[in-house]
C-alpha cells in the first residue's frame, strides 16, 4: 500500500468517533486526527483528552488534506455531509467512511456524488455502550466486535486494505457484505427488536392505568429485557425510516409468526407451544456467548449481598483496590434479614470476571451471571 493514511479529519466526537479516534492513536501514534463536533463543549473534552490531535474550527476546515475522512454522525447529517463534500476539491485518492446503522441509502447517495479519485467504503462498527459521549470513548470499545464494510464495486483493493489497516488498532473482525445484506440483516437483529421492545414498553404503559402495580412489579426483568428501548429516539426515528423496506418485510414476517403463536392458545395446543418454546430455547442457547453482536452487550454481575448499612461501599471498595471501573449499579431487591441483589454493570466481560474473582477473594458473596 502506497501513500499510508497520514491525516484524518473525523467529524463526530461521540462514542463511536472517539473511540474510532483512540484506537487508531494507539496503533499509529504519529496518525494527525483532526477533530470536529457540532457540540463545542464535546470538541473542546476530545482535545483535552488528546482524544484528536486539532480541533477542527469548522466542519470542514482543511479538510483537502486529509487522506481519510470519518463521518461518525446521523444517517441523516452523514447524508448532508456527503451532499457537500462531493462539492469541494479534495485530496487525490482520499477515502471517505461512515459509521452509520443503516447502508443502503448512504452508499447509494455516495455513489452518485463522488466519482473517480475519491473512494466512499460504507461502514459500520457492531459495538456500542450505554454510554454516550467523548468521555466514555474507549481504545478497545470494537475488541472483539464485528465491523461491517460495504464497499463498492468499483473501490479498489488498495483503498479498502488502507482502510482495514488504519483501523486494525480496533481489534475488530471486518466482514464485507452489500448495503442491501447489511440492512436485511441488522433489521433481523436490531433493528426489529428495539421495535419490538418499544412495543413491550408502551403496553405495559396502557395497562398501568387500570393496573397501578405494574411499574412496580416492571422493575425486574422486565425492565432488563427492554433496556434497548432506552435508545436515543432520534437515531432510531431516522433508522426505520431509512431502513422502511426491509423493515415493512419483517412487520409481515412477525404478524404471521404471532398469529401462529395465536392459534396454538387458541386450540390450546400444549405439544406444539412446547415444541415452540423448546426450539427457542435450543436455537438461543446455541448463540455465541463471547462475541459481541448488533446491540450492545450487558456485562452484569448479580451479587447476593445481606441487608447491612455499608455492603455497597465495601463492594465497590473492593473493586476499587482491584482498580476495575464500574459503569452503573443497581439494587434489585433487598429486604431486611435476607439477602439482596446488586446487579454490577462493566465495560467488558474481561472486567466482568475480574471483578467476580475479586468479590470472591474478599468475601463469601455468592456472585453469578444472568
Amino acid at each position: 500500500m502506497d501513500q499510508p493514511i497520514k491525516r484524518i479529519h473525523l467529524i463526530g466526537l461521540g462514542l463511536i468517533g472517539g473511540s474510532i479516534a483512540l484506537s487508531v492513536k494507539k496503533e499509529f501514534p504519529d496518525a494527525w486526527i483532526t477533530g470536529y463536533d457540532i457540540n463545542q463543549s464535546q470538541l473542546e473534552i476530545a482535545k483535552t483528552l488528546t482524544v484528536i490531535d486539532e480541533a477542527a474550527g469548522s466542519q470542514f476546515e482543511n479538510i483537502e488534506t486529509a487522506d481519510l475522512i470519518i463521518l461518525a454522525a446521523p444517517v441523516e447529517q452523514t447524508l448532508s455531509m456527503i451532499e457537500t463534500l462531493s462539492g469541494m476539491k479534495l485530496k487525490k485518492d482520499v477515502i471517505i467512511t461512515d459509521v452509520g446503522s443503516t447502508k443502503q441509502k448512504i452508499t447509494a447517495c455516495a455513489a452518485t456524488a463522488f466519482k473517480g479519485d475519491v473512494h466512499f467504503i460504507g461502514g459500520h462498527p457492531m459495538a456500542g455502550s450505554h454510554k454516550s459521549g467523548v468521555t466514555a470513548a474507549r481504545a478497545h470499545l470494537f475488541e472483539n466486535a464485528f465491523y461491517i464494510l460495504t464497499p463498492a464495486k468499483t473501490t479498489s483493493e488498495d483503498s479498502l486494505n488502507k482502510l482495514k489497516n488504519i483501523l486494525k488498532g480496533t481489534n475488530a473482525h471486518f466482514i464485507e457484505m452489500t448495503p442491501e445484506v447489511h440492512d436485511e440483516v441488522t433489521g433481523v437483529i436490531s433493528h426489529f427488536p428495539h421495535i419490538v421492545a418499544a412495543s413491550l414498553v408502551h403496553q405495559a404503559g396502557r395497562f398501568e392505568d387500570t393496573h397501578p402495580v405494574i411499574k412496580r412489579l416492571a422493575a425486574g426483568g422486565f425492565r432488563d429485557i427492554t433496556r434497548i428501548a432506552s435508545s436515543s429516539p432520534a437515531m432510531w426515528r431516522d433508522i426505520l425510516l431509512h431502513n422502511k423496506e426491509k423493515l415493512l418485510t419483517l412487520f409481515a414476517d412477525w404478524e404471521r409468526e404471532m398469529s401462529r403463536v395465536k392459534d396454538m392458545v387458541e386450540d390450546l395446543d400444549s405439544l406444539a407451544l412446547f415444541s415452540y418454546f423448546k426450539d427457542a430455547k435450543d436455537y438461543r442457547d446455541g448463540l455465541p456467548e463471547r462475541e459481541k453482536g448488533a446491540i450492545p452487550s450487558f456485562y452484569d454481575l448479580y451479587v447476593d449481598v445481606p441487608d447491612y448499612p455499608g455492603v455497597i461501599s465495601e463492594i465497590t471498595g473492593y473493586l476499587a483496590m482491584e482498580e476495575i471501573s464500574i459503569t452503573n449499579i443497581r439494587i434489585i431487591e433487598t429486604r431486611e434479614e435476607i439477602y439482596g441483589v446488586l446487579r454490577l454493570s462493566f465495560q467488558t466481560d474481561i472486567d466482568r470476571e475480574r471483578a467476580q474473582k475479586c468479590i470472591e477473594k474478599y468475601t463469601d458473596y455468592k456472585t453469578f451471571f444472568s
